[in-house]
């Protein structure tokens, strides 16, 4: 017979004190040195996303402050404060959520509590959270409190949106801006999870719930709760990526490079097996934004770099596939996805938009430049006699010949009206209109080449 007392993971391994927390180390050296200087403010505002620790610092801090045999600045966790903070019914620690108490008259009790000292602590703690839902009526009643409260009163509030928060409130706290867990901390926080329940989770299955908990430890301790129920003691990839429309890493790293080698039949494919499989297409977008992101950063700092969250085998694709292409065109890759990321919010046909801006990015990353083929030129008027068999055949090699149609005629038209010309502009006109120039595109064949008369 189950367990009727379930306990959900994500409650269940709650951090419980300073050295359980993960991925918010300045936050917590702050709060350490404050509580062991003694200088402890009246009022400390943590901003973030929504699962990576406001709510449960808060409650750690206000245990650390209230302990009776704290171990450093550590709380014990036994003493009789710190369970009652644990369990949310300290009488000295009161917690509001001000999504659902927003009022003035919510708030009233705070304020008249103030009034009073702590029953059996040091200090009385009122932690406030999503208090950027309180009403500008509320903020104003609390002012003054906040603003010269009692020795023994401290305020901690809790937001996902602080840009909401009124200036006079944030220039009274300490603001602490939480960050996303990174994917590597979650894996390992979940690998953990599963020794002590007893799970045999795959590390790619564990990869797959870290990426999509999106840098939220509850949401990813909840997703394993979640494939629990679904698998039993047995986890795999496929089980994770089948459960929340996730794609596989691998096959995400094969899209990204068909695009990169202007192979428009491969994205097609990949596209109608993801849709087929039921994969949510807006995350894929996201994931895709992530990884070409990824290839930026190992081209500027080298694959050695901290900013990757990813494995040692992703960390070896990034790299292989970055010495492939240069900076300009991952940069103008980057800039479609995130068009394409902007449009579905509010596109119908999510499945037509991205193959159309997929194959766009395609043709990016296969496509002469108008600087490669200007530059060949501009070698051959500094040195006439030296063969570009070389140069073309580089250039060349970064394209995929793709059949393009013959040009039609233009109707005669009117003439341009002049422009005033920069010596950039003069130069580049010169070298445009060099007979060097047709040599070089008969090279280069029918390798698909950028309209350099508008370059």
């Amino acid at each position: 017979m189950a367990d009727a007392q379930h306990i959900p993971l994500a409650l269940k391994y709650r951090p419980m004190t300073f050295d359980d927390v993960i991925g918010q180390e300045h936050v917590v050296a702050t709060l350490r040195h404050a509580i062991e200087s003694g200088r402890v403010a009246n009022a400390y505002l943590f901003i973030g996303p929504r699962g990576i620790g406001k709510t449960t610092l808060s409650r750690i801090f206000a245990k650390a402050l209230n302990c009776t045999a704290p171990n450093g600045v550590e709380p014990c966790g036994k003493c009789a404060n710190c369970i009652e903070i644990a369990a949310s019914r300290s009488l000295d620690v009161t917690e509001l959520d001000a999504a659902s108490h927003n009022k003035v008259e919510d708030v009233r009790p705070i304020i008249d509590a103030v009034e009073f000292k702590p029953a059996a602590s040091r200090y009385r703690i009122f932690i406030i959270d999503e208090c950027h839902m309180l009403s500008n009526a509320a903020w104003n009643a609390l002012l003054k409190t906040l603003e010269e409260p009692p020795p023994y009163v401290r305020f901690i509030f809790a937001t996902t949106e602080g840009d909401k928060v009124l200036p006079t409130i944030v220039s009274r706290c300490q603001r602490f801006d939480l960050r996303r867990i990174q994917t590597n901390d979650i894996v390992s926080r979940l690998e953990a999870v599963c020794a002590k329940e007893r799970i045999q989770a795959d590390g790619n299955a564990l990869l797959a719930i870290a990426r999509g908990a999106d840098g939220g430890m509850r949401d990813a301790l909840s997703s394993l709760d979640q494939l629990i129920s679904f698998k039993g003691s047995e986890i795999k990839e496929e089980d994770a990526l089948g459960v929340f429309g996730l794609v596989s890493r691998s096959a995400l790293e094969t899209l990204a490079a068909s695009i990169l080698a202007g192979d428009t039949a491969g994205i097609l494919k990949a596209i109608d097996l993801f849709e087929s499989a039921g994969k949510n297409m807006r995350r894929l977008a996201s994931e895709l934004m992530l990884h070409f992101r990824n290839l930026i950063v190992v081209q500027a700092l080298g694959p050695e770099t901290k900013s990757l969250a990813a494995t040692p085998d992703q960390i070896k694709v990034l790299a292989a596939q970055a010495a492939g292409v240069s900076a300009g065109r991952l940069f103008r890759i980057c800039d479609e996805l995130a068009d394409m990321e902007d449009k579905l919010r509010h596109v119908l046909s999510v499945r037509t938009l991205m193959e159309m801006t997929l194959i766009r990015c395609s043709r990016i990353a296969s496509t002469a430049t108008i600087e490669e083929v200007l530059k060949l030129v501009q070698n051959m008027k500094d040195d006439p006699g030296a063969s570009i068999a070389a140069p073309v055949a580089a250039v060349r090699a970064k394209v995929e010949p793709a059949p393009v149609p013959e040009p039609v005629p233009a109707p005669p038209g009117p003439a341009r009206k002049p422009v005033a010309k920069t010596v950039e502009g003069e130069r580049r006109s010169e070298i445009v209109n060099d007979p060097n120039l047709s040599r070089i595109m008969g090279m280069l064949g029918d390798a698909e080449i950028v309209d350099i008369k508008e370059g």
